[in-house]
């Protein structure tokens, strides 16, 4: 694959193109803010945390203060991965966690298709305080802009605030899923008063504010995270997550800390994938695509043996993942094997004919998160993503901002790897990525969207290096979505018949788009960054989602 024109152009539309900076993500807004940002002299950090903010107003059922973050840095020609997902409460042990999850009710609207990935029947709630664990977004913002930003966090929150304070009008798609998932929020007062203004989600073209969320992000831009994780702010936020019977404690916000790590890495036919390390779910992506490289893949996207492989590779990286992956401070994930090419090849001989089912399931079902790539004029570069899990997370909200709902993903089966325990961090799906070829930085890219996330960075990128697709039509291109045992869900309105057919006398039990609610919700939503020979940067949005690559 030459990394450099021509490339093959199918896209829906062409990939953006500019020489001093872009940002990529899912929603117009947001996007803007950040590239404002760069014109002004900001650098790439600086950037990814103004749309961060702004997204937590703009998307605010994807993401948020009260949530969690990932991220991949280039600065200076070094890489770094940070770690800003916060641990499960301090009185968090498993028998107390069994006896509460045993008194709710588990909701089943989100677990319809993708389960939670245990081996045990009872299961943590998806919403309520109980799913509440520490959240680490706010100290990842601060973080990143510390170590790595030019501007104030109060400079990164101007523009939020004041979509928060004077509004901003819904778009179609964000409409849709605000209703499709209003449902979760309508038993938790405060959040409805915020989220439902008049009773009913907001329709499109609608105007909605929040202005309770503009006076907190001032209150942080004055004060600091401290008003979050040590203030009234922290104070409020564990009060109505104790009284809804969770067990988040004002220590638990105090001794939150995020962590600066080394990138996991695989090369891919010349081409180094960077990903962040668990507990986060990159090392499937990794193992997965070690798995792809040792087949001559058919060059059609829609060719059913492909679709079959790639099927069968995910199922094995994904078995692997939901055995092992966890909180690497205590539990000893064995990710040398799973990186190892030589592994890849045993597992690859696996893959026969005829679809085979792995017992563990994919992750919770989902597309609730928001994910940011930004590349400045100066080649520093942020792959970012932010979720508070769930849509609406745990339904739950504090001071105009959601409470997400991550603590769900701990099992409660004490011979698990990710059984719930005390600070342990959970699983986690969110997963930034970024692409590296001879030692130089190439790409900052992710695919959002729960369990679609590993498969997403599968896709996309064998699209990229094998098909020769540009990064917008690497976005554009039809995708698969395992589900589990045999289920796979494809965007048949993008796939002939015909591949369907053979897919199903392989022993797929394909779902076509139509029976899997809303094909853009459940397919996932890419962003792709791209820094060619020339420096020039070429940006790709996934067409699933309301977003843009924009650059100057």
């Amino acid at each position: 694959m030459k990394f450099s024109y021509p490339w093959q152009f199918i896209g829906r539309r062409s990939a953006m193109m500019a020489k001093n900076g872009m940002v990529a993500t899912s929603q117009p807004l947001a996007a803007l803010s950040a590239l404002r940002v760069l014109e002004n002299g900001g650098n790439a950090a600086d950037a990814a945390v103004t749309a961060a903010a702004v997204l937590n107003v703009v998307e605010p059922h994807m993401s948020g203060i009260g949530g969690d973050m990932f991220a991949l840095v280039h600065f200076n020609n070094q890489y770094q991965a940070y770690n800003g997902s916060g641990g499960a409460p301090e009185e968090a042990n498993l028998s107390l966690c069994q006896n509460l999850a045993s008194e709710q009710k588990t909701e089943s609207e989100f677990q319809n298709l993708d389960t939670q990935p245990t081996e045990d029947e009872l299961k943590m709630p998806t919403k309520g305080g109980l799913s509440v664990t520490t959240p680490g977004a706010l100290a990842g913002w601060n973080d990143l802009l510390e170590k790595y930003g030019t501007i104030s966090l109060s400079e990164a929150f101007e523009p939020a605030i004041k979509y928060a304070r004077d509004g901003f009008p819904v778009s179609e798609y964000i409409s849709w899923q605000w209703s499709f998932a209003s449902n979760r929020i309508t038993p938790y007062p405060e959040t409805a008063r915020t989220y439902l203004p008049g009773g009913s989600p907001p329709t499109p073209g609608d105007i909605f504010s929040n202005t309770q969320l503009a006076d907190t992000f001032e209150l942080i831009a004055k004060h600091g995270i401290s008003e979050f994780y040590n203030g009234k702010l922290g104070k409020n936020m564990v009060e109505a997550v104790q009284k809804d019977g969770g067990l988040l404690s004002r220590s638990d916000l105090e001794e939150h800390k995020g962590v600066w790590c080394d990138p996991i890495c695989t090369n891919y036919r010349g081409i180094d994938i960077l990903e962040a390390p668990p507990n986060g779910q990159g090392l499937i992506a990794l193992e997965a695509i070690n798995i792809a490289e040792n087949f001559d893949l058919p060059p059609s996207i829609t060719d059913p043996d492909r679709i079959h492989t790639l099927v069968e590779t995910f199922k094995i990286a994904v078995s692997d993942g939901h055995k092992y992956i966890s909180d690497p401070a205590m539990v000893d994930i064995p990710m040398k094997k799973m990186l190892s090419k030589k592994y890849a090849q045993n597992r690859a001989e696996e893959i026969g004919e005829s679809a085979s089912s792995y017992i563990p399931k994919a992750g919770p079902n989902g597309n609730d998160t928001v994910y940011i790539s930004v590349v400045d004029g100066d080649g520093n570069a942020v792959s970012f993503i932010n979720s508070v899990f769930m849509a609406f997370g745990s339904g739950m909200s504090s001071n105009g901002f959601l409470l997400h709902n991550r603590g769900c993903s701990f099992s409660l089966n004490p011979k698990h790897a990710n059984c719930i325990s005390p600070h342990k961090r959970p699983f986690h799906t969110i997963i930034p990525a970024m692409l590296r070829k001879n030692g130089e930085f190439k790409a900052s890219w992710g695919v959002m969207g729960g369990s679609m996330q590993p498969q997403g960075h599968l896709q996309v990128l064998l699209s990229l290096v094998d098909l020769g697709l540009n990064p917008q039509a690497a976005m554009d291109a039809p995708r698969f979505r395992w589900v589990n045992g045999n289920k796979i869900a494809l965007e048949t309105s993008r796939i002939p018949n015909s591949t369907v057919a053979e897919l199903r006398k392989k022993g797929h039990d394909v779902l076509e788009e139509h029976l899997f609610f809303n094909p853009r919700e459940h397919f996932g939503g890419g962003q792709f960054i791209y820094s060619d020979k020339n420096d020039t940067l070429i940006g790709g949005s996934d067409p699933r989602r309301d977003g843009i690559a924009i650059g100057y």
